[in-house]
Parts: structure tokens; sequence; C-alpha cells
């Protein structure tokens, strides 16, 4: 059995998501009452916010190339960053790791593709909200990729920092958001709402709202993940 290292702590509430979600698929393909094997490194997310919020990209690369390094010595036959915002610096970090990284924007398309959809929203944080990483993969794809509003980035990022990071979930946050993605269908007439975040799942949790499909970038990383280690 393969062996996959996550870099997680980014935030900790998402990564225990992670790891419920990787051996509960695991378990639905293969049923024959084994477990699926994990590493964790919990990684220091305060500091790689303080170095995206003043755009030092080359401090928040040397830093993850460094934890995948770790993972790659205590065993892991590939990774996975637990979040969307660090693949900000996916690619180079990939570039340098002597392990293969499971891309959850990669995972994200495919799944968008599988479906059907050519317009899609994407909710995150705004390094997730306003990066390229996100475009480079989507557009490609012919699939047109649909941000909020300047303000309701700002509304979406003070929110998930603030809030969904610190594990506190609103029924008045639930609500606003789920508003929002109804605007973005009636604007846009988007078909699906990417949850880029991966703690925005946790306050979003059905499948659909308005006839928007939400997109759990989790769980299709996850799944992604469990069919490497099978």
């Amino acid at each position: 059995m393969k062996t996959v290292g996550l870099i997680g702590g980014i935030g900790p509430e998402s990564t225990i998501e992670y790891y419920r979600s990787i051996i509960g698929s695991y378990r639905e393909q293969k049923p024959d009452g084994g477990y699926p094997a994990i590493l964790i490194n919990s990684v220091n997310l305060t500091l790689l916010l303080e170095w995206m919020n003043v755009n030092e990209l080359g401090r928040v690369t040397e830093y993850l190339i460094v934890e995948v390094e770790k993972l790659a010595k205590a065993g892991a036959d590939f990774g996975a960053f637990a979040s969307n915002t660090p693949h900000i610096v996916f690619d180079e970090v990939q570039r340098q790791s002597r392990i293969p990284l499971i891309s959850i924007v990669e995972a994200t398309c495919e799944r968008v593709q599988a479906l059907g959809f050519k317009k899609v929203a994407l909710f995150g944080t705004r390094f997730t909200m306003q990066g390229r990483f996100y475009p480079d993969v989507f557009s490609p794809a012919g699939i047109k990729l649909i941000v909020p509003e300047p303000e309701e980035q700002t509304y979406i990022h003070d929110k998930f920092i603030g809030e969904l990071l610190n594990n506190i979930f609103l029924p008045e946050t639930r609500q606003a958001l789920l508003a929002l993605a109804g605007e973005l269908k009636a604007r846009h007439g988007i078909e699906g709402l990417i949850l880029g975040g991966t703690e925005l799942p946790l306050i979003l949790r059905d499948d659909q709202h308005n006839g928007v499909r939400l997109l759990d970038t989790t769980r299709i990383h996850c799944d992604r993940i469990v069919r490497e280690l099978l």
C-alpha cells in the first residue's frame, strides 16, 4: 500500500476533516476492514498567512518545500496540501519536491469537467479568489470561472479568517454565503460553486443550493488521494 503525506494545519479543522474523509472514502472503495496509510505534518498557519499578506511567496515556497521533504523522509510516496490557499505556490513546490503532489485544483477541475459544467463560481480566501492558480487550470479546460465582486471577496475572506479558521460556524454567516451564491447565479448563470477553502464545506454542507451545485473541494481532493492510494 502507498502512503500519503498531508501538509495540514492550514487550518486544523479541515485537516481533521481530511483524515476522516480519506478513511471514509478508502473504506467505501475497499471494504475489507483495512485503513489507509496517512502521515500528517501540521504546519504553522499564522506564519504562512503573515508571508502571504505581504506577498512574500518565496518564503512560503521555501517553507513548504522543507515541510514536504519531512513527509518524504518519513516514508510518504506522494503528498498533498490539505488546503486551497497554499496552491498559490504549488507548481514551484512540486518542481522541487522529490515526491509527487496531488493538486486540489486539478482534482476539482476534473470533477467539474465530469459534471459537464461550463461556468462555475469560486469562494475562498482573498489569495485564492484573486490568484491565478485556479484560472490557469480551468481556462484551458474551457470552464469559465466567476469570482465575487471585490467587496464580496472582502466579506468572504474576513469570515474565513476570523471565523471558520477558528472553528466558529455561525448561522448568519452560512445564510449570507448562500445568499451570495444565489446572487452569482442570478448575475452570471453559474452552474456550480467551488468551495475553494477547505473550511467552507464545514459551514456549507449541502450538495446544492437553489439549483447551484456546491463543490466540496475537501471531498473531491480526498477522493483523488484515495484513488492514488489504491
